[in-house]
């Protein structure tokens, strides 16, 4: 018997995947698995991670859309290989994505080569942003998380960078970078 099994994915905490898992289950998914982690890497994306895990031959993984599932072709390519190895089948609700096809399968990667280019756009209107604000003052960068002043105190009292680490709960070479500084 196979399955239609529905992965949902947003990329943060503020938003919701409710409109994915309704439209999954309209799609006739038995499964839906949904989770909020970025689309950048497969890292930590521990329900894609089961998804893939137990699909079967037959069975078929639907997202809404191929952005859901992955944003670099390397990562779709990789995620696409191990649903072919299983034999299995990808769709999409909102896309004509469906692997059992040639077409499907050509969209698929013409999609995955789209994603990838966003994500490199996006990245470089955040750079240019981030030129600008410096530019005009407004970016400072993240505050800093390492105590430079206490690392430097500390080390003229005569601690060593293994006891100032332990002391101010950092990384050691924390305490070597603070101090270089």
């Amino acid at each position: 018997m196979t399955t239609k099994i529905g992965y949902a994915r947003a990329s943060s905490e503020d938003q919701d995947c409710t409109i994915q898992e309704d439209a999954l289950r309209a799609a006739g998914c038995t499964i839906v698995r949904s989770e909020k982690k970025s689309g950048t890497t497969r890292q930590g994306r521990d329900q894609l991670d089961t998804i893939l895990e137990f699909l079967h031959e037959g069975d078929t993984l639907v997202v809404t859309r191929i952005d859901r599932l992955a944003r670099s072709v390397k990562d779709l390519e990789a995620i696409a290989q191990v649903i072919r190895d299983k034999e299995a089948h990808l769709q999409a609700t909102e896309q004509p994505i469906d692997t059992t096809t040639p077409a499907g399968v050509a969209f698929l990667q013409m999609l995955g080569v789209f994603a990838q280019f966003e994500t490199a756009l996006r990245r470089e209107r955040q750079l240019e942003g981030i030129a600008k604000a410096k530019a005009a003052g407004v970016y400072k960068g993240r505050k800093p998380s390492v105590p430079v002043e206490d690392v430097r105190r500390l080390k003229e009292e005569g601690l060593n960078p293994t006891q100032i680490s332990r002391q101010l709960k950092i990384g050691r070479a924390s305490v070597y970078r603070a101090l270089a500084a």
